[in-house]
């Protein structure tokens, strides 16, 4: 089973989904994407997020994110089950649901835990660059939902900071101060930000969000 860390290259894969054959790369083309697995189909927890994450799609979209899922059941059963997310999450699943039967993918982006028994650690998020790099890893234990919000958080903070010389600090959302690069110089940050640089400590230099 591959290990996929920060900074590695997404791999490609072409698989059945709840849309017919998709081509991973070709699927995201030139935008950033989401990937996010389920360990089966008709699961409690899964369902409320898939209706979730239909319900932010709209979000994704403006952030230029295409969202993809992925679950170990059949694209028949996908199918099925989309019928009830709709119903019971009052929404409309708009993105491909990869049926991962032979776990080909799963194992590609090392989601299976090596000491799991069965399928219920395949829970996984992977962002991904357009470049086609991995910026996000996470992986969730079967009983935590995942926060869609903190997801739309982390998207902000890592396509400012792809194409700004700054970070973001603790609990950060969009609009918010940030914290100038340790690799640039107090006087030069200062001519580069032009709203203004607070310095709290010589390690520690705020500015106001250069998209705010």
């Amino acid at each position: 089973m591959a290990t996929i860390r920060l900074g590695d290259t997404a791999p490609n894969f072409t698989a059945e989904s709840s849309v017919g054959t998709i081509n991973f790369y070709d699927y995201l083309g030139d935008s950033w994407g989401i990937l996010f697995s389920h360990p089966a189909d008709f699961t409690p927890v899964c369902t409320t997020e898939l209706g979730t994450a239909a319900k932010f799609k709209d979000e994704f979209e403006q952030r230029n994110v295409k969202m993809i899922a992925l679950s170990v059941d059949s694209a028949a059963s996908h199918t099925e089950w989309i019928k009830d997310i709709n119903e019971v999450q009052q929404t409309v699943v708009n993105f491909p649901i990869i049926a991962d039967e032979d776990k080909s993918v799963s194992n590609l982006h090392g989601m299976i835990h090596p000491k799991a028994d069965n399928n219920l650690t395949v829970r996984s998020v992977f962002i991904i660059a357009p470049d086609k790099t991995v910026k996000l890893i996470l992986t969730y234990p079967a009983s935590t939902g995942r926060n869609f919000y903190e997801l739309l958080r982390v998207i902000d903070s890592l396509q400012l900071t792809a194409y700004h010389k700054v970070a973001t600090p603790a609990n950060w959302d969009k609009g918010q101060d940030v914290v100038v690069s340790p690799a640039i110089p107090t006087a030069e940050a200062k001519e580069l930000f032009e709203k203004g640089v607070e310095e709290i400590k010589p390690y520690l230099r705020m500015t106001p969000d250069p998209l705010a």
